[in-house]
């Protein structure tokens, strides 16, 4: 998919290191979120978020300008087993979600968020998924909104706490 911007397309093993200080840096700048003293483990995840292609149905999505700039990335499991969340996500059958979507500061207010969440959803209704499942922290509020915005609703079965971080489960059924 594209805007008029950016194409979204699958990042490149080359590419890798910057997406995970793009998502660094982006989830460390989120307020109320834990920082990486808090939940270590949570940003070696994105520091290395490249490494999470090695599980089987698992794709690193980026937005990149025609410039070359990369605005926003996120990753897409086909298959939720993979998905490495807390709660009952990973026993979903007929789903698919996505994970730790970033948005660059630069490039903010350009439906980069959106078009990645779409692109995930298409890629969902094109493998006849019944559903796309994420998570989301009251960090997230701008997110949260476009989410609901684009017809994701709660889940409260999806819920589960990391550490002392509440992270909230929405569904979109297809």
């Amino acid at each position: 998919m594209m805007n008029s911007q950016y194409i979204v397309r699958d990042a490149n093993p080359d590419e890798f290191t910057k997406i995970g200080e793009l998502m660094v840096k982006v989830y460390s700048q989120l307020d109320g979120f834990p920082n990486q003293e808090e939940q270590p483990n949570y940003y070696k995840t994105l520091a290395n978020i490249g490494s999470l292609t090695e599980k089987p149905n698992t794709r690193l999505l980026i937005a990149i300008s025609e410039g070359g700039e990369i605005g926003g990335g996120v990753v897409y499991f086909s298959d939720m087993q993979y998905y490495g969340s807390g709660g009952t996500a990973p026993q979903e059958k007929n789903a698919a979600g996505f994970r730790l979507l970033a948005v660059a500061p630069a490039a903010r207010g350009k439906g980069i968020g959106r078009l990645l969440t779409k692109t995930c959803i298409e890629f969902a209704k094109n493998e006849k998924q019944n559903q796309v499942i994420i998570h989301s922290t009251k960090a997230m509020q701008i997110a949260w909104k476009m989410y609901e915005k684009l017809g994701f609703k709660r889940s409260e079965d999806l819920d589960f706490k990391q550490a002392e971080l509440s992270v909230y489960g929405f569904r979109l059924m297809l």
